[in-house]
């Protein structure tokens, strides 16, 4: 009996003593650890091809009062979107993609970060990894970063040096945590310093994490200089980690992921002790009255010439970087569907955009929630969208000079903005720089409607149905100008999430001059601002008149108002919790239009 027994026991061993090799020959199919020699951040962008984001999922979380089930599923699903399989990836590589990209929030799975601990959840960290693995089974490049998560990166805005203390101690932290677990994985792995929190964000009050005060009082240069060092910390953590980690292709988020603002010269690359081995990351919704509104209905139109040089324009900004040697990912992007359809021109708006990516030679990451790709059935939601990302896909690049493939995509491009119209409103008044042009930019509070927001008059930035009247300055006198939301889908503005007064070239053609607002009406009855509305400009050229603008938090000093009193001038000076905002059918403003005293 001893005998069997110990036999039996032996067998047992040798099973046991097995599984390891056979999880270990898994892994090597999954990901084999190499990390190719010689190959450089911009040599990968190419390989990468486009890639596509697992959005609302491994980066769900609940900022006012946590999910803290320690159940991963209880997270990756908490945003409307399924649980994530392995066919669920291969179909994304199937469709197109090379690259998939996998928000996480790490930090809403630690255990109390705001008390000191900020240890990753053991079976969270299993999730993501699982989920890794699942991309490179199906031969996908990986990025992972840190998104949102909660808004803790308020934090670094604290007033308590305490809590800005934690914040970095944190991040490192985290980020020690994921390299180390993550060491042993090839080159198609990549990580991403954070996601659009760096720079604007650092005094975000998520009532999770930032139970202190948090201050506004960091300068832009402040700012900056903290995105800075973020990012080199970032670099610094994962390199001392070794292993595979020494070399690994690091991503750096931009400043607020914003072209523009990223490539302002106080945003600086991290120094590295790899060479060519650093990528930046930014992001490109643009227009957002098109790519972000919420109803096909409702957004604005897209495809007219300007809207591809607008488009090429921006793209190009970031051989900035390429030329320096870094590679570039555009992280999110989109037309975003909506709950009612896709927007008209949602196909020719990706196709523009992948083909400024191959001109320029930058990476892609479309963001998606299971709206162009669903998930579940493993299907696409257009099928010419879907056949044009399978014809860019990387592989049909392959055997074929890159300045070739280039010249195509740029050939491509320049034929579509030929063909497209100048103006989609025909009957528009042409403003160039010798018009001023008076009008109302808006944004209601669900950001489905919106008129010509932004310092340059759009005439195509309006949303179906939506009725503007602008007027044309001539000099000192008295205008009026107003919306008319009834003909919209909806009938009305729901609230306003960003209102004003705008000017074009009022600051070149009519220096030092003021808007004074004499009577505001909303659904015909008169309105009382609540506080004085003050005259600006934010680029020197447009003039200005905030009438909701929650951003701008505190009065400059350059504001005009009678007399040169700023007492009680405020930039939002409507209040969107009267009951007359909530449902706005028009809205007119008369105003005086005069040299400053």
């Amino acid at each position: 009996m001893k005998k069997r027994f110990l036999h039996l026991f032996s067998l047992m061993l040798a099973v046991l003593m097995l599984i390891p090799c056979v999880g270990s020959a898994e892994e090597a199919v999954v990901d084999n650890g190499v990390m190719r020699e010689g190959l450089t951040a911009l040599e990968a962008t190419r390989l990468m091809g486009n890639g596509i984001n697992l959005g609302n999922t491994l980066e769900a979380c609940d900022n006012n009062v946590g999910i803290k089930t320690n159940a991963p599923l209880s997270y990756e699903t908490h945003w409307g979107q399924p649980k994530t399989t392995q066919a669920m990836i291969d179909g994304m590589k199937a469709a197109g993609f090379d690259t998939i990209r996998i928000p996480v929030a790490w930090m809403t799975n630690a255990t109390h970060l705001y008390e000191g601990d900020y240890t990753i959840d053991a079976d969270y960290m299993d999730r993501v990894e699982e989920v890794v693995r699942y991309a490179r089974k199906a031969g996908m490049y990986v990025i992972i970063n840190d998104h949102w998560d909660g808004g803790w990166y308020g934090m670094f805005g604290s007033e308590s040096a305490e809590t800005r203390a934690l914040a970095m101690e944190a991040y490192k932290g985290m980020w020690q945590q994921i390299a180390e677990r993550f060491r042993d994985y090839s080159d198609y792995l990549i990580f991403e310093s954070a996601n659009e929190e760096l720079g604007g964000r650092f005094d975000e009050n998520s009532p999770l994490y930032c139970s202190d005060s948090v201050v506004t009082y960091l300068t832009d240069d402040e700012r900056y200089a903290l995105t800075n060092e973020i990012n080199q910390t970032f670099v610094d953590v994962v390199r001392a980690t070794g292993g595979n980690n020494a070399t690994r292709f690091l991503l750096i988020a931009g400043y607020s992921t914003d072209i523009n603002q990223t490539c302002d010269d106080r945003f600086q690359m991290p120094k590295d002790t790899a060479d060519s081995k650093l990528m930046v990351s930014v992001h490109y919704y643009d227009p957002w009255s098109y790519c972000g509104a919420s109803s096909a209905a409702s957004a604005t139109k897209w495809g007219k010439v300007s809207d591809y040089e607008y488009m090429d324009q921006q793209l190009a900004k970031m051989t900035k970087f390429t030329e320096a040697g870094y590679g570039v990912v555009i992280g999110e992007y989109g037309a975003l569907p909506c709950s009612d359809g896709l927007k008209d021109n949602t196909l020719a708006y990706h196709t523009a955009f992948l083909d400024a990516c191959t001109k320029y030679n930058l990476t892609n990451c479309l963001w998606d929630c299971s709206g162009l790709y669903k998930r579940v059935s493993q299907t696409f939601a257009d099928d010419d969208i879907l056949a044009m990302y399978q014809e860019k896909r990387q592989a049909n690049e392959e055997g074929q000079d890159y300045a070739d493939v280039q010249a195509a995509a740029a050939a491509e491009a320049a034929a579509a903005a030929a063909e497209a119209p100048v103006t989609f409103q025909q009957d528009a008044v042409v403003v160039d720089d010798k018009t001023a042009l008076a009008w109302i930019m808006w944004n209601d509070g669900s950001w489905a409607l919106t008129h010509s927001v932004g310092d340059t008059y759009n005439a195509d930035s309006i949303s179906e149905g939506l009725v503007a009247t602008n007027a044309i300055i001539t000099g000192e006198g008295k205008y009026t100008v107003g919306l008319d939301f009834t003909g919209t889908a909806q009938g009305y503005s729901a609230s306003v999430a960003f209102a004003a007064i705008g000017i074009s070239n009022g600051e070149a053609l009519y220096p030092n001059y003021l808007i004074n607002i004499k009577e505001v009406r909303i659904n015909g009855e008169i309105y009382r601002l609540k506080g004085r509305a003050y005259t600006t400009s934010d680029d020197g050229v447009c003039t200005r008149v905030n009438l909701y603008n929650e951003w701008v938090t505190s009065v400059p000093k350059t504001a005009r108002l009678p007399g040169g009193n700023l007492a009680g001038a405020t930039p939002t000076p409507i209040n969107r919790n009267d009951a007359v905002i909530a449902e706005i059918k028009t809205i007119e403003i008369d105003f005086e239009y005069v040299p400053m005293n």
